[in-house]
């Protein structure tokens, strides 16, 4: 992880903690629940943008005894984290959305544009200096807090809008919620793309059994079993499996092993285990007692 990514966050994170102050401010002086829901979501990005800081100070670490892959899932950890507190805050907004919108209170409209203008002008600046373009899972959660509060000041403009104009109180919590909406939405994505990877799910985009057939398809190869998919961090698969080919000098053997991996590279996959294995050593059931009838693919995750 460059330096960059790591001066983009402290940036976005000093931008964060300034339209918190305001729009908490903003908030309880204009009584509007839509701009103190926007500040619960800004909270979470400050939180999440200080979480994923942190994890990209970690996963700098180079591999050693203890993390013998790296520190790449200290990330996964922060985004789901991040995706978490999303899907909670929102909960929150939902339950305060509905008590208001049965009494809702008297609003001043003018100090809810004015705060809700500056967040959005503030959000649009952490959206520039963060990017939209992330490979990391960490980095991606953090621009999608940033996102979706954009759409949520926006959303509350909107409503300062229809205040200010109809004197219709009830859009304050009914933009509350469409900005929970947006909340639990992002939150859940981020959510799913890290727990599938932490389950060791195979990446989307790659499927066991037909790798373990193209590999079957290499001269020399007789047969492929026991074949696992997996990601080390996001955007970073694995491979391992068992490769059966007929006896043969171990010098023979690497040949066909690195004709595999540059398979295996071609389709995205940097980090390749692959054992070969004798079909024609013995009978011992130590060494060789594969199944032969069941071919390509033992198993895979």
């Amino acid at each position: 992880m460059d330096n960059t990514s790591i001066k983009r966050l402290g940036w976005s994170l000093a931008v964060t903690l300034f339209i918190l102050v305001g729009e908490v401010i903003g908030g309880f002086l204009s009584h509007s629940l839509a701009l103190l829901s926007d500040a619960g979501h800004v909270l979470t990005d400050a939180f999440a943008l200080g979480l994923s800081l942190i994890a990209l100070l970690i996963m700098k670490r180079p591999s050693d005894y203890k993390a013998t892959y790296g520190y790449q899932r200290i990330g996964l950890l922060a985004a789901l984290i991040n995706g978490t507190s999303l899907v909670v805050i929102a909960i929150f907004i939902f339950i305060e959305a509905y008590k208001r919108f049965l009494a809702p209170p008297e609003i001043n409209s003018s100090v809810m544009l004015s705060i809700a203008t500056a967040g959005l002008v503030g959000n649009l600046i952490m959206a520039w200096i963060l990017g939209h373009k992330h490979h990391d899972l960490n980095m991606k959660s953090a621009w999608l807090h940033v996102l979706g509060d954009t759409v949520s000041s926006a959303g509350v403009i909107i409503a300062g809008l229809i205040i200010r104009f109809t004197g219709w109180i009830s859009a304050d919590a009914i933009a509350s919620g469409i900005v929970g909406v947006v909340i639990i939405i992002g939150g859940a994505r981020v959510i799913k793309e890290a727990l599938w990877i932490l389950l060791d799910l195979s990446p989307t985009g790659f499927h066991a059994g037909d790798l373990a057939k193209s590999i079957a398809d290499i001269r020399e190869v007789r047969n492929v079993h026991d074949v696992h998919i997996w990601s080390i961090g996001h955007g970073i698969p694995a491979f391992s499996g068992h490769v059966q080919v007929h006896d043969q000098r171990i010098r023979e053997a690497d040949t066909i092993r690195k004709e595999i991996e540059q398979l295996l590279a071609g389709q995205g996959i940097r980090h390749a285990v692959i054992q070969m294995e004798c079909a024609d050593c013995c009978n011992n059931d130590i060494y060789c007692n594969v199944d032969t009838e069941n071919s390509y693919l033992t198993h895979s995750h």
